[in-house]
């Protein structure tokens, strides 16, 4: 029977829902962190009878057809880019960015990925870099005698120094965005990486036009929102639950005929 094999589609597509919900809620407090949705589409049909087709010789046709589908299928999990929440945090190198642009990071094997995570610290030799130990790009080494440091909403780092009352530039930061961010790949540890979705990088600096400024001593918070994420939980077990019910009655019905050949 058919809707044996339709309604268990649309039970694996609300398992992968879920699946999608479950991490949204376990990043809730990931900083930087952008939710995913989930898109379905239809599978294909089985035309019995195709509207249009002629029911007489007298050019008569049929005014709407009779097909059949065959269900549902996922066809993609997009992030949603919108901004997050800029929480306080007072330490130093914690930047948030207010607006449009990912902070580039080097990773170990040459590559360039890409973080709204702005939580950086310094390594051994001074240089920024993310807690995992990857360089922010382009590489700023802060001075080991620094009493302080700042960072302008332009991106651009200074300290200051001992017997210096002027303020040392370090360097700049620099980001990128994409004609379409959503196409970018997620590798874990708050990175993305560019493909041929999401377009070529365009670089420019902070509060260029654009891209958003830099408020050091805040970090953008996840964009999850808990109260969605359980409202869409309820919509997918209730979806699952309808599923399975259809699975239980069609077996009912093949259960009924299977009886009737054997009385």
């Amino acid at each position: 029977m058919r809707a044996l094999y339709t309604a268990a589609t649309g039970m694996m597509a609300q398992e992968k829902n879920v699946e999608v919900i479950a991490n949204n809620v376990a990043n809730m407090r990931t900083t930087g962190f952008k939710r995913q949705m989930i898109h379905f589409q239809d599978l294909l049909y089985e035309h019995q009878r195709r509207a249009g087709s002629p029911t007489s010789d007298q050019n008569n046709q049929l005014p709407a057809g009779q097909f059949y589908g065959s269900g549902v299928k996922v066809t993609a999990t997009p992030r949603v880019m919108t901004q997050g929440n800029v929480s306080q945090t007072q330490r130093t190198y914690d930047v948030a960015v207010r607006g449009d642009g990912f902070f580039r990071i080097q990773l170990p094997d040459g590559r360039t990925a890409f973080t709204r995570d702005g939580g950086f610290e310094t390594d051994s030799q001074g240089r920024i870099v993310t807690k995992e130990g990857y360089l922010v790009d382009p590489g700023i080494t802060v001075p080991q005698d620094a009493t302080s440091v700042s960072i302008s909403q332009q991106g651009q780092v200074t300290a200051v120094t001992p017997g210096n009352t002027a303020p040392q530039t370090l360097g700049q930061i620099t980001m990128a965005r994409f004609i379409n961010s959503v196409g970018l790949e997620s590798i874990g540890d708050n990175l993305y990486l560019e493909t041929a979705g999401s377009g070529p990088a365009i670089d420019g600096t902070p509060g260029s036009e654009g891209f958003g400024n830099l408020q050091q001593g805040y970090l953008e918070d996840s964009n999850v929102n808990a109260v969605t994420e359980i409202a869409a939980m309820i919509q997918a077990q209730r979806a699952y639950e309808l599923n399975s019910k259809i699975i239980s009655g069609a077996d009912q019905m093949l259960t009924a005929t299977s009886n009737m050949f054997r009385a």
